[in-house]
């Protein structure tokens, strides 16, 4: 398993209006402290991907049919059911689909990627330091764990990278659990059961030198949309697993979620960190409600895995030794 700019509450609420149609007369809920209500579990799985693919350059909308053949082709190809064809098949399966939650829909603003700035749908290169710190972390990956430091954060369940934040879908465990009280969100993940706290109090940001994996998230409400500020992070973190994006201490996150009908919340995301890349870039994707409840995914650091790896890897090490000298 190894694998700047901000949003106009206007933006917002047109985009609200287009998703709410279907869903015109509700009335958006509100908590007992006059909130509004975020409350439930949402699921953002989609075969929408993360970058606009190469074939559908220029494109920055599906329409409804385009939509529902992309889907079906998408959904099709990723079938691990289908076993038998070739070992390589049967490999990259190791699941049948009754494990898998990658989401069967395009997000309902028929986007054809998550990323929506830089308008081409493509996270913006590396700057000098990224490359060398991608090229760090390459080498790193390419050869066998020296010690349980150079093992994956999602290897040794300490946190995955579709927790992030910012919140990416992956292959499954894509549900996410909002709660509210007064002066707080809190924002249960189901991948490695993470949460955030997210206070709303107008509290400042804790010191620059206290870092933590999800950073030091502080929220407020620009009408009915809340906005996350995220600072602080502890630079070792990445996010979006397949893309595998990468973070220093400049780190800098803002989200938005807006509830824009009973069951649907759209998400987006700016990340800045001029350390890393070229320039800011935004995503945006919906969460749709789901009734299905959140079971504890129990990986836990310390799991005697990471003794196995690390052993299973020296042996190899001494076996290639000793072919070596004879």
């Amino acid at each position: 398993m190894r694998t700047r700019y901000s949003w106009s509450l206007g933006v917002v609420v047109v985009l609200g209006a287009a998703l709410g149609a279907s869903g015109q007369g509700w009335t958006l809920p509100r908590t007992a402290d006059g909130q509004p209500d975020l409350q439930g579990t949402w699921n953002n799985g989609t075969v929408t991907p993360l970058e606009r693919p190469g074939e559908l350059a220029g494109k920055e909308f599906f329409t409804e049919k385009e939509a529902a053949t992309y889907e079906k082709q998408i959904v099709s190809a990723r079938n691990s059911d289908h076993r038998g064809a070739t070992p390589a098949t049967d490999l990259q399966f190791a699941y049948n689909n009754a494990w898998y939650d990658w989401g069967s829909r395009v997000v309902k603003t028929l986007r054809t990627s998550i990323i929506i700035d830089p308008p081409d749908g493509k996270i913006p290169p590396f700057t000098a330091k990224g490359q060398e710190m991608a090229r760090a972390r390459a080498t790193q990956q390419s050869h066998p764990a020296a010690g349980p430091e150079d093992i994956g954060l999602e290897e040794r369940c300490l946190v995955f990278p579709t927790a992030g934040p910012p919140m990416l879908p992956f292959t499954y465990n894509n549900n996410y659990r909002i709660m509210q009280i007064p002066g707080y969100v809190a924002i249960l993940i189901e991948m490695v059961h993470d949460v955030r706290i997210i206070p709303i109090d107008g509290r400042s940001h804790v010191p620059s030198r206290l870092r933590q994996w999800f950073g030091d998230p502080r929220g407020h409400w620009e009408g009915n949309t809340l906005v996350v500020d995220t600072t602080n992070f502890n630079g070792q973190t990445t996010f979006g697993f397949i893309y595998n994006g990468l973070t220093d201490e400049n780190y800098h996150l803002t989200e938005r979620f807006t509830r824009t009908d009973p069951d649907t919340i759209l998400y987006q995301f700016t990340i800045d960190d001029p350390t890393v890349y070229t320039r800011p870039f935004t995503g945006e994707l919906t969460m749709s409600r789901t009734e299905e409840a959140i079971y504890e995914y129990a990986c836990h650091e310390g799991n005697y895995a990471l003794a196995n790896m690390l052993s299973g890897a020296r042996a190899e090490e001494k076996r290639a030794a000793t072919a070596a000298k004879k």
